[in-house]
């Protein structure tokens, strides 16, 4: 694979806030952009509850390169799944005098329809943490407990 850009954009609005937008998610049909609203979360000072913060998104880049490669893997696979769907939690600590995200916790669930395919799932799931790109980016240790759940 070649090598790919992205490109984001933030501009400051008030206070501890601003929008970040990406000129390649612009809707092509009605070129109406895709922006997101960020700040400063709460536990700073000035900051903004309710509002997507540095440390939201970070965990969630974690959480949904876990869902893209899993989906990746598990259609290569072959491994027919009813759902899936991933909590997570990052922790933001104070390390040698700076703030970052020291550990992300990811709780994937998957949802199949045959106990058999329980041990496939679960090795396509930690197959799936393996290759994820932004776990293989960041320092962060990572933390997964999966549950694999049978639906009939």
């Amino acid at each position: 694979m070649e090598k790919h850009t992205y490109n984001v954009n933030i501009s400051w609005t008030q206070d501890r806030k601003g929008m970040m937008c990406s000129p390649e998610l612009n809707n092509a049909e009605t070129n109406e952009s895709n922006c997101i609203e960020v700040a400063t979360p709460p536990e700073f000072d000035k900051g903004m509850p309710n509002i997507w913060s540095p440390e939201h998104l970070f965990t969630a880049a974690v959480s949904s390169c876990l869902m893209t490669t899993f989906l990746a893997i598990a259609e290569y696979s072959k491994l027919e799944f009813i759902s899936f769907k991933c909590g997570s939690k990052g922790v933001l600590e104070k390390v040698d005098g700076k703030f970052a995200i020291t550990e992300v916790f990811l709780f994937p669930e998957v949802v199949i329809n045959d106990e058999s395919k329980r041990e496939r799932a679960e090795r396509i799931v930690e197959k799936a943490e393996k290759a994820c790109l932004i776990s293989n980016s960041i320092t962060s240790k990572i933390t997964m407990e999966t549950k694999i759940i049978v639906q009939n």
